[in-house]
């Protein structure tokens, strides 16, 4: 009778890996092929766009395409000598500035909308996200002579305001998600603790939507990053960033195909590392309630 029962785990825990085998043949589906498919095609652009970086320009500019070249780092040279360092840093502080402002002023412009609802809260998120609904080349004028008459034409800390004004509604609809999947009994058990408002929200409720801080924090970089109509509108030369850098390679003449590959592969790499540094937050915030 003891010889059955030891003999009893022996065989369940000869049969666990055969059992996962078959769970994995049995999650197979021909979907995930199409969606890998569509993944690459998507993620070809980009990748064609970096091989024709370490292009000459004669090599870039085929018919047929050169699949087989001789690699070169020149294109990189002559864009670095061309002044793209003052772009880069430009558009890396005021994207970096602004979604610090986005941050600071969303946070708790969301929680007073989630955990702490305030009157008119419905009306509230109306304004926040109407403000989106005006196209920016209605407001282009007015925001030009504003800029102009105050003295920040050609400044960088005006496309800072204008980042920050343009971020502020997506980051407080994206917050106000975060903080209602959070439950407000976290709150009430911290103030019976003894806790005030502002221990229990550094405590308690940042660290738990702190996933969806940083998707938040990643999508204004990403949007601050890009924008370009304010840039190329508002600034010249000295607030240049690199959307607007990136223009002065498209031209009727000469045949600039590697070199602007290799501007674009410059100016794209900072949002790819920041979100390859953040992806798990990324991923973890975007499952938290941010985007349904």
């Amino acid at each position: 009778m003891s010889t059955d029962t030891a003999a009893a785990p022996v065989e369940s825990t000869s049969t666990a890996p055969e059992t996962k085998r078959a769970r994995k043949h049995r999650k197979f589906s021909p979907w995930s092929v199409v969606a890998w498919i569509v993944a690459l095609g998507f993620f070809f652009p980009v990748a064609w766009m970096v091989l024709t970086a370490f292009k000459q320009e004669g090599d870039a500019y085929t018919t047929p395409p050169k699949l087989f070249f001789t690699p070169t780092l020149d294109q990189f040279k002559a864009v670095l000598d061309s002044g793209i360092g003052t772009a880069l840093l430009n558009s890396a502080f005021a994207t970096a500035i602004s979604t610090i402002l986005v941050l600071v002023l969303g946070v708790p412009a969301a929680f007073a909308l989630s955990l702490r609802p305030v009157r008119k809260t419905k009306d509230a998120l109306f304004f926040f996200i109407s403000t989106k609904m005006l196209p920016i080349v209605a407001a282009i004028i007015p925001l030009y002579v504003i800029v102009n008459d105050i003295g920040l034409l050609d400044n960088i800390w005006a496309l800072i305001i204008l980042y920050t004004a343009m971020n502020v509604p997506i980051a407080v609809w994206m917050m106000r998600s975060f903080f209602l999947e959070v439950p407000g009994e976290l709150l009430e058990a911290a103030s019976m603790d003894g806790a005030s408002l502002w221990t229990s929200v550094r405590e308690v409720i940042l660290p738990l939507v702190s996933p969806g801080i940083a998707a938040t924090a990643l999508i204004c970089v990403i949007f601050s990053w890009n924008e370009f109509f304010f840039a190329v509108n508002l600034t010249a030369v000295q607030a240049q960033t690199i959307p607007v850098f990136l223009v002065g390679f498209i031209t009727g003449e000469g045949l600039y195909w590697a070199r602007l590959s290799a501007a674009a592969t410059l100016a794209a790499l900072p949002v790819i590392l920041a979100g390859w540094v953040a992806q798990n937050k990324l991923v973890r915030g975007l499952s938290f309630g941010a985007i349904k």
